[in-house]
């Protein structure tokens, strides 16, 4: 009697083991995706909740050896239990934030998932974060983008890895090197999500993007990619967009020849170049971005290059896009799912210092201010006046001087953030009800990457600084354990990210602000910050400012 009671208490913990037991949890889940078992880890929040942690899920086939460079291919089966409790190794890269290399390894197509649940019949909301980097460095490992703050809000949660630089971004224009590997990985990836989420909890149908910096252009440009259509259902787009100049690559073959030449194959035969390329140690093709790129490059914008580009058409080939993003926003081609867009006030603070070792060369000619995508437009005259425009649109009738950070960080934040994103706005509410648009201004301790490069009394927030507010790391843990406002300002600021993932808009009655959406009349925003409350066309002179160039360059521009 007393064994047949043993089995059939094993056989419960058994079941139990592979999802959840209900509403209890177990030490060591195992869950069945369409390739096989894996099995995850019981782990604890910030806030004292359990959760489970499957880390290093791979997605696609290793993309090494003839498949360096070439399209992801779907992930292949395998036999037993997967262990799934630690992350798969990132992809090679330059840290530029630890000034090394990062050998990784180029079997890196690997994601995370973290959820409360394993009952397919949850249907939690799903949250898929793209990160940020240049195109070029990071990964989606919990040490930066872990789940204690999102996952209090009970979605589901989804980080991953991409190919980063030219192991993810290089492109020959030929059937095997379209380019836009990296972001194709991306897509992979979400092809994967829709695939097995459910058995994490989550609803396949309920799923939203969110990416930061080079992962907001990423997210953006899935929605004006064909090959991503159907795979999400909202998008949240923290700091850039895909018609920015520094998410868009022109010159693409040319720059990979560039490389060739830097690595030791000065050749124009293009087999014969991939064939070098793929026998190169990884490593060897990171940080390669400034050395490839000319001379007009390393005076205008920002130094990233390695990134998505229009890709020509090829039989039996699956583009990611064959058209400028902007062509396929004005033709409305792009996804119409519901968007939150969104900058820091004072992104340009991260780019002071860099701004500062060229006042020489920019006072004497501003009009290296000028975007790439408008000086392609106008005549070399014009380009002067352009500058000068800008020049004294900022400063006045003098030059600008290392005690003008300020006036530094505005413009930096304008040129490269602020103006597209309302622009993306603009274009997206002609035809999209659901755009909402934010000007993040928490101006906190938690803002530490404005620290970090210099400037804590600046005015504003910094590029990344919003990643202090929605994920729990060993630069924010000191500050967020002691400090109840800190807190609750992250927990208002992620409940509006979840909010708008679990009902497609970013506020609920327990909100304390009704985020209405952007219009092209009113231009309406939420001012994210203490005490927040929406206005109408943020920053709206120096917008106006930029609107009127790209006007007079023929460029679309934002209306009424």
């Amino acid at each position: 009697m007393w064994e047949f009671v043993i089995v059939l208490v094993f056989a419960l913990l058994s079941s139990c083991s592979s999802r959840g037991c209900g509403d209890g949890f177990v030490e060591n889940p195992i869950v069945t995706v369409k390739e096989g078992q894996l099995k995850g880890a019981l782990a604890t929040l910030v806030n004292g909740d359990q959760y489970y942690g499957f880390k290093g899920i791979p997605y696609a086939q290793p993309p090494v050896g003839d498949l360096r460079f070439r399209d992801p291919r779907p992930p292949k089966s395998w036999q037993g239990v997967r262990d799934a409790t630690k992350h798969g190794p990132v992809c090679p890269q330059y840290d530029g934030g630890i000034q090394k290399f990062v050998e990784g390894s180029e079997d890196c197509l690997f994601l995370n998932v973290y959820t409360k649940s394993l009952t397919p019949k949850s249907k939690k909301a799903v949250m898929v974060f793209i990160h940020g980097g240049s195109f070029s460095q990071g990964s989606g490992n919990y040490e930066l983008y872990s789940p204690d703050f999102l996952l209090q809000h009970d979605i589901v949660y989804v980080t991953l890895n991409y190919r980063l630089e030219a192991l993810g971004f290089l492109c020959l224009d030929t059937p095997e090197v379209p380019g836009n590997a990296g972001i194709k990985d991306q897509a992979a990836a979400l092809r994967w999500v829709h695939k097995n989420i459910a058995q994490f909890g989550g609803d396949p149908n309920k799923v939203t993007i969110f990416g930061e910096s080079s992962g907001a252009g990423s997210v953006t440009y899935h929605m004006v990619s064909p090959m991503s259509k159907g795979l999400f259902r909202g998008v949240i787009a923290q700091s850039g967009t895909c018609i920015d100049d520094w998410s868009f690559n022109e010159n693409a073959r040319e720059r990979a020849f560039r490389l060739g030449k830097l690595l030791g194959k000065d050749t124009k035969d293009t087999n014969e170049l991939l064939q070098f390329l793929r026998q190169v140690k990884p490593l060897d093709l990171a940080n390669v971005t400034y050395p490839t790129m000319t001379e007009e490059e390393k005076l205008r914008g920002l130094p990233v290059h390695f990134k998505p580009v229009v890709e020509k058409k090829f039989s039996n080939v699956e583009s990611f896009i064959n058209e400028e993003p902007i062509s396929i926003i004005l033709q409305r081609k792009i996804s119409k799912v519901p968007i939150i867009v969104g900058y820091n006030s004072a992104e340009g603070i991260i780019m002071v210092n860099y701004q500062i070792g060229r006042l020489d060369i920019n006072n004497k000619n501003p009009s290296y201010y000028i975007p790439r995508m408008i000086v392609k437009n106008i005549s070399k005259d014009k380009e002067i006046e352009f500058g000068d425009r800008i020049k004294k649109f900022y400063i006045g009738n003098r030059d600008i001087t290392k005690d003008d950070a300020q006036v530094i960080a505005n413009m930096q934040t304008d040129i490269h953030f602020s103006y597209n994103a309302h622009r993306f706005s603009n274009w997206l509410a002609e035809f999209n009800e659901n755009v909402y648009m934010y000007r993040f201004n928490y101006d906190t301790s938690l803002n530490i990457v404005k620290s970090i490069v210099g400037y804590p009394n600046l005015k504003g927030v910094c590029h990344a600084d919003d990643l202090m507010y929605l994920f729990y790391t060993q630069l924010n843990k000191k500050l967020y354990d002691e400090q109840k406002q800190l807190r609750d300002i992250v927990f208002d600021v992620t409940k509006l990210w979840t909010d708008f993932a679990i009902n497609g808009r970013p506020t609920t009655h327990n909100s304390r602000v009704n985020w209405t959406p952007y219009t092209k009349a009113g231009k309406e925003y939420l001012k994210l910050e203490e005490g927040a409350s929406m206005g109408n066309y943020a920053d709206r002179d120096r917008m106006e400012f930029w609107n009127e160039l790209y006007k007079e360059a023929g460029l679309p521009y934002i209306t009424n």
